[in-house]
């Protein structure tokens, strides 16, 4: 479901539809200015690329992706992952592995796992997205407050060190923080202004203040990073070897998952608010096409970003067409208005970053998950949360999704019963079978749940018997949907045991799944009598039967 072709079909792309879509496109490329800068700077690079990647991405994820309303670039999620990979390998190590991590998730689109990542639990995506969140808001504190740069080390060290360095804030770069942090909360309140992004008004304002008055001291992009060119980028492979490929594979990976989280999270916010459905693989595909492109023209990685989708969606747009017409109106900031660009003061970026990182925290959301969620969750929740700062996110993400498996493993096997029936509750079974009680020396157990390797230990509890044991147990596997190699392989451990104390396992009532693996690991086999029945009833007669022929053996060995 190519969204362009989706939105073809749907009429969509027709004259009367141009108005609205157009107007959606202008507002959410005067959303997506300040924020494309911004992202790019806090991720390690030069202001331009982040507007090269919302142009790019924001054109191949309309046209290409899986949503018809989905607004890709740069977004605050990137920002810690691409900063150290900008760290350790330069920004031609980022470029290599924004590219292979387009290669990677169009692997992952192609291979039709877009429905997977839905199975990241919440507790790991509010942990580390929460600390990501803190990241940006510290990492944005010299920029905001005009401090020295701190060495460079852990994110504990860099945190202790900007603490430290507070008395040498710069205060006209602090007032002007302030005062644009203030303009991007609430500007959008005062009369006159309610349609006017904040982030936008934060940025301009600061912008008049700081070239008009000449604030002495104040960094702005031109002096921190040179003026932005006013051209078009220009094509440029990177140079990739193969050590590059095996050192950045790592990074790759987790700016691939990444952006697959976020771009398919924001999907699932656009459907709700739009009525529309999304192509969770092709979506894949058209952010790896948007990874691919991104790098060969300076641009960093991209993804879907919520706040920009949704704003598309609020004034209107409802096809592709707004998402390209969002990029040519930075196609038309970067020709025109360049130099102004130059101008912004990074104090009114970081001010915008700190309302972006609040955003991204869903602190309210945090906190409830904290004090409602079961303790298990919480605690994963929090170590993630704390892992994403003290280490890393890959770590942290993956930490998080281990644990998270092994508490869904360890409340999957204690779900598990084995349970013992009496004769009261087999009135149906003995009547199907044409008998008023339970046979002699039989006992009736059945599993309730799936048979793997986290629920063996409760069958060979239930079967360990301190009394003598009986002739016969029927054991019930209509309740058991599927059975691992584990389940099998300590099934058939705990039937030869049995055996050998005298004890013959009547299976009964599996799925046609669980019989065929049962037959195929030899567990059944048409060699070994009364190792399956169909049913219960089937099983009592079959006890039944043997029970009456070894009396009756018993019996003929007494006469002389």
């Amino acid at each position: 479901m190519i969204a362009i072709v989706e939105a073809g079909r749907a009429g969509l792309l027709g004259p009367a539809n141009w108005a609205r879509n157009i107007s959606a496109g202008v507002v959410v490329g005067v959303v997506a200015l300040p924020l494309a800068m911004a992202f790019a700077i806090a991720s390690g690079v030069k202001p331009e690329q982040g507007l090269y990647t919302a142009i790019i991405a924001g054109i191949a994820v309309s046209l290409f992706g899986g949503s018809r309303v989905q607004i890709a670039g740069p977004t605050g999620a990137f920002i810690v992952i691409l900063a150290g990979v900008v760290a350790q390998f330069g920004i031609g190590g980022l470029l290599v592995a924004t590219l292979m991590a387009g290669v990677i998730l169009v692997a992952m689109g192609l291979a039709r796992l877009g429905g997977v990542i839905r199975y990241i639990p919440d507790p790991v995506i509010v942990g580390f997205t929460a600390g990501i969140a803190v990241i940006i808001w510290v990492g944005q504190w010299q920029s905001f407050f005009g401090l020295p740069a701190p060495d460079a080390g852990p994110f504990y060290l860099e945190t202790w060190r900007l603490l430290g360095s507070f008395a040498q804030l710069h205060w006209p770069t602090t007032l002007l923080g302030l005062g644009s942090l203030a303009l991007a909360l609430y500007g959008p309140r005062v009369p006159g202004l309610a349609k006017v992004p904040g982030p936008l008004l934060a940025m301009v304002a600061a912008t008049v203040v700081t070239v008009v008055f000449e604030l002495p001291g104040v960094a702005t992009i031109e002096s921190t990073f040179g003026a932005i060119p006013r051209s078009l980028p220009t094509f440029a492979v990177p140079s990739i070897g193969f050590d590059d490929v095996m050192l950045l594979l790592p990074s790759a990976f987790t700016i691939a998952m990444l952006g697959a989280i976020e771009s398919l999270l924001s999907a699932v916010v656009a459907d709700g608010m739009a009525g529309t459905r999304h192509d969770a693989n092709q979506e894949l595909v058209g952010q790896g096409i948007a990874n691919i492109v991104s790098p060969l023209f300076g641009g960093i990685a991209a993804t879907g970003a919520i706040a920009r989708t949704a704003t598309n969606i609020r004034n209107g747009g409802n096809a592709p067409i707004a998402g390209v017409v969002h990029a040519l109106v930075l196609v038309l900031v970067l020709l025109v208005f360049a130099p102004w660009a130059g101008k912004v003061p990074l104090a009114s970026l970081a001010a915008i970053l700190f309302v972006v990182a609040w955003n991204m925290s869903e602190a309210p959301r945090f906190i409830r998950m904290v004090r409602r969620a079961p303790t298990a969750d919480a605690v994963i929740l929090l170590i993630t949360f704390a892992l994403t700062i003290l280490t890393d996110l890959v770590v942290a993400v993956n930490i998080g999704v281990i644990l998270a498996m092994l508490q869904f493993m360890r409340r999957m096997s204690a779900s598990v019963e084995v349970v013992e029936h009496t004769q009261s509750s087999l009135r149906h079974e003995l009547a199907d079978a044409g008998m008023d009680s339970l046979p002699k020396d039989v006992l009736v157990y059945s599993i309730d749940g799936p048979f793997f390797f986290g629920s063996v230990d409760s069958l060979e509890r239930a079967l360990s018997w301190s009394r003598q044991p009986p002739r016969f147990v029927a054991l019930r596997m209509e309740r058991v949907p599927f059975i691992d190699a584990t389940g099998l392989k300590r099934l058939e451990s705990t039937i030869g045991s049995l055996r050998a104390r005298g004890v013959q396992v009547l299976l009964n009532g599996a799925n046609m799944a669980v019989l065929r693996k049962l037959v195929r690991a030899e567990v059944v086999s048409r060699d070994i009598p009364g190792s399956y029945f169909k049913d219960l009833s089937e099983a009592l007669l079959y006890a039944e039967a043997q029970r009456v022929s070894n009396d009756d053996e018993a019996a003929a060995s007494k006469v002389p």
